[in-house]
């Protein structure tokens, strides 16, 4: 596929983030930069802005991506995978050999997020997140790098409570630690205070993103977050299925905005000061289903397998994002709606081109 074709649907996109980032990447000339996670949705749209920002800046910048599957990244993303400006070095995150290389810069986006593996071994899960974490932060002091961005999750709040409409950074409920089904949450906390001993220890800059929910080309449409699977079932002509009553917030931030925000919190942000990311338009999951439902052409039906009880109140999942707007400038730039048509054409044109 190719991603400078004016008519492809990446291009307004990628065009979109450098109009908004232009000012960060006078930062990056001759950057090295070490990549975590870089063959997830998150590390497809690192990489696919950073190509086209290096090529259109002319940074003379380059990506190294660790990857436990680099076959498996070609056949997905083969041009990013020929880039000359991204290489990959086979490892896992939690006992990667070093490679004997200094970067400038370090991301750390890999973790594994999925229901499956947090059902069948949350403990697997908890140490790809904390030691896979000080195993990159023992190699950030070891390449001497000077920046890194550490993506962690909104899951490090605990359940929101249902006074509070929007989570922010100063909120200081945590998960509950003796419950399983909050590994997660638990575990990306623990890898926030690792990063801050590291950066207090070791004097670099640690740049911390809490991360919400997103939609947009690279996310899954068959996993366990609700937008990705109804859209999934538009494709498939399928009744939309709403697990539980519906009542459920949430909020999605459009994938560009996603690499934006993480760009500028990477370059601009304050040391081991976390900000969330994503968006604070929030829905209830049965709007959200009626939304996908009707941009769809043929407009799909809705089922909602659980009737809500009167006085259940709804649970939440929505960032306040007023800290990332007034300290780094950054906004929700594409509404939700736009946000599912341009997913969907995406996803149109990355089955006819596969």
């Amino acid at each position: 596929m190719n991603f400078k074709h004016r008519g492809n649907p990446l291009f307004d996109d990628l065009e979109n983030i450098i109009e908004h980032t232009q000012d960060i990447w006078g930062s990056m000339h001759n950057a090295r930069i070490f990549i975590t996670g870089g063959t997830g949705s998150f590390g497809c749209w690192l990489l696919e802005s950073f190509a086209w920002a290096n090529d259109k800046f002319k940074l003379n910048a380059k990506v190294l991506v660790l990857t436990r599957n680099i076959e498996s990244f070609v056949k997905k993303v083969p041009h990013l995978a020929n880039n000359l400006s991204i290489d990959f070095y086979e490892g896992d995150v939690i006992n990667f050999k070093f490679p004997d290389f200094k970067f400038t810069h370090i991301i750390h986006a890999a973790t594994d997020t999925s229901g499956k593996l947090k059902k069948e071994n949350p403990i697997l899960m908890f140490d790809t997140i904390v030691k896979g974490t000080r195993r990159v932060l023992d190699f950030a002091v070891f390449c001497e790098a000077k920046k890194m961005l550490y993506i962690s999750s909104g899951a490090i709040y605990g359940k929101q409570p249902f006074d509070i409409t929007h989570l922010s950074e100063d909120f200081n409920g945590s998960p509950d630690v003796l419950n399983s089904s909050y590994t997660y949450g638990t575990g990306k906390r623990v890898a926030e205070h690792l990063c801050s001993l590291y950066s207090k220890k070791f004097n670099f800059e640690i740049k911390i993103a809490r991360c919400f929910a997103f939609v947009g080309p690279y996310f899954p449409l068959d996993s366990h977050y609700a937008i990705g699977n109804f859209i999934g079932n538009g494709f498939n002509g399928d009744t939309i299925n709403v697990k539980g009553d519906g009542t459920p917030y949430r909020s999605y931030l459009y994938a560009s905005d996603l690499a934006i925000w993480l760009w500028t919190i990477l370059i601009n942000g304050k040391t081991c000061y976390p900000y969330n990311v994503g968006s604070d338009k929030d829905l209830t999951i049965a709007t959200l289903a009626d939304t996908v439902a009707n941009i769809f052409k043929t407009p799909l039906k809705v089922k909602i397998s659980k009737l809500s009880k009167k006085n259940d109140k709804a649970e939440r999942y929505v960032p306040s994002i007023d800290r990332a707007k007034q300290e780094l400038g950054l906004n929700v730039n594409i509404n939700l709606e736009k946000a599912i048509k341009k997913t969907i054409n995406w996803h149109k044109n990355f089955n006819n081109e596969s």
